[in-house]
């Protein structure tokens, strides 16, 4: 459609020129502005672009520099490896799997291979076809009385607030038709969440947003309502997220609506900040009791915590905790510090908590400890957006993955970096009308459903690259460089973790 249109502008221009070499500039000023009116005419009306939607005729000049000047792009101002915190090359690569194009990729690889960041997966010459079936991941242990099958890849979490209510509905859509989960993030559950019919993990924040009372504690009949909706199938307590860990999620006064107000129980129009530790708990064998308490509360759904890992004798003493008391989690979600989030500062982003990669290894090495690991599930949170991300995850300990801003790029985000301004050019990251009506739910949620497919498919390919058949198969044995990923993990904690390759 963008082709003819384009095919079809060029005309126009053509016979411009032509009018300005036979007839003058008068002439030629009411065409130019009738090419105009076409461009502004079908920029509004289509649905494919958010940013030609919220930003008529100027929208294209992002993609005519991208199109007709990659060499400037790539060596004044971006390669295709450079971008942070996603490279231009991870970024198109979500574009076209969400699109469900081609997404093959020409003249070999622009990684350095010798570089400190390198790993890779160790293929086997004796390669199996790619299983048909995608894989599924049982959660719940002896506790829980409505255990649950979940995909490897499912969407992290991400508040109502955070993002638009047009960009909630979508990922929920395309979570429903693709049979994964849609995590709620701190901010509550919706109408945009229930909307879409797509599977929930309700997020429990330090704000308890949703089942809190009228001072901001816990509220055991708020929390018993919602949970036991069909729509939730696991609850999970967040303790920390990898971006700000110890600070609590940060909602900017521009984007606390009277809607979002309502739904979390506060006042509209100012900046919402959770408090850095939950007050409903405290201390290890609280944590293990609340764990309790809600599986109660919630008719045994699976329970589990989310945590970016610090100080790891804590972490120890909570295990410690779960043998003693005989109780644990459904599973438990690690973050990296290489965690996204919508607003943060500066030093909790770039400075605090450990990298995902020996955080899996130490928590699933800690489990193996105390006999903890058959019955938890180890959610991988941090940077998953491509299949190899995926697999090398699940190589170092976890059992899936959540992705936030892989599925943000497939709802159309560029990494414009205004989440915390509500002036997100794609409408994903903002509470603005004008430019959440740029994001089309139809068109957005098939990308969802594609980028999922697709990327599932192609860990089912890497996958058969190895050997094996199933996720749970491969280990930290198929990575290059893995036994340099287990010394790192023991230089952080020598105490807790004896893997041996």
């Amino acid at each position: 459609m963008r082709t003819l249109f384009f095919v079809a502008a060029f005309i126009l221009i053509f016979v411009t020129a032509l009018s300005i070499y036979f007839f003058g500039f008068g002439y030629s000023f009411l065409a130019i502005l009738l090419i105009l009116l076409v461009v502004g005419f079908y920029d509004v009306l289509q649905k494919k672009h958010a940013i030609l939607k919220n930003f008529p005729i100027v929208g294209h000049f992002r993609y005519m520099f991208e199109a007709i000047s990659p060499e400037i792009q790539q060596y004044f101002i971006e390669s295709n490896t450079d971008g942070r915190p996603f490279s231009r090359n991870l970024r198109s690569l979500v574009y076209r799997r969400a699109k469900n194009v081609n997404d093959t990729h020409p003249f070999g690889t622009q990684r350095d291979l010798g570089g400190e960041e390198y790993m890779a997966l160790r293929h086997s010459i004796y390669a199996v076809k790619p299983i048909e079936e995608e894989p599924r991941i049982f959660i719940g242990s002896d506790f829980c009385t409505q255990p649950y099958s979940a995909s490897i890849l499912n969407i992290s979490a991400m508040s109502f607030g955070s993002l638009s209510s047009n960009a909630i509905l979508a990922l929920n859509k395309g979570a429903k038709k693709g049979g994964f989960f849609h995590n709620t993030g701190e901010g509550g559950i919706s109408s945009h969440h229930r909307e879409g019919g797509g599977d929930l993990v309700w997020q429990i924040g330090t704000g308890y947003f949703g089942c809190r009372d009228e001072e901001g504690n816990f509220d055991p009949e708020k929390f018993k309502e919602k949970a036991n909706w069909p729509q939730v199938k696991m609850i999970e307590i967040k303790l920390s997220q990898g971006a700000k860990p110890g600070h609590g999620g940060v909602l900017p006064g521009v984007k606390n609506t009277e809607e979002i107000a309502q739904i979390r129980g506060v006042k509209a129009g100012e900046t919402i900040l959770s408090p850095p530790a939950h007050t409903a708990f405290s201390g290890p064998k609280g944590l293990v009791e609340f764990v309790g308490k809600l599986r109660k509360l919630s008719g045994g759904k699976p329970i589990g915590f989310k945590l970016c890992i610090g100080r790891t004798e804590e972490f120890v003493n909570v295990c410690k905790e779960m043998v003693a008391q005989h109780t644990w989690p459904d599973f438990i979600t690690v973050d990296g510090a290489e965690g996204g989030t919508g607003a943060a500062p500066l030093e909790f982003s770039d400075s605090v908590g450990l990298p995902l990669e020996p955080s899996l290894i130490f928590v699933n090495g800690t489990l193996e400890k105390y006999h903890l690991r058959e019955h938890i599930r180890i959610i991988a949170s941090g940077k998953a957006i491509s299949a190899f991300s995926i697999l090398k995850n699940i190589a170092l300990g976890a059992d899936i993955c959540n992705s936030a801003r892989g599925f943000m790029f497939s709802l159309g985000c560029i990494q414009a970096l205004r989440c915390n301004t509500n002036e997100c050019p794609t409408g994903v990251a903002t509470q603005k009308a004008s430019l959440t009506k740029g994001l089309v739910v139809s068109d957005k949620s098939e990308r969802v459903y594609n980028f999922h497919k697709n990327t599932v498919h192609a860990v089912q390919e890497l996958l058969g690259a190895t050997g094996h058949t199933h996720t749970s198969e491969i280990s930290i044995h198929d990575l290059v460089k893995g036994d340099e990923m287990v010394k790192l993990a023991n230089r952080y904690f020598p105490d807790t973790v004896n893997t041996q390759v």
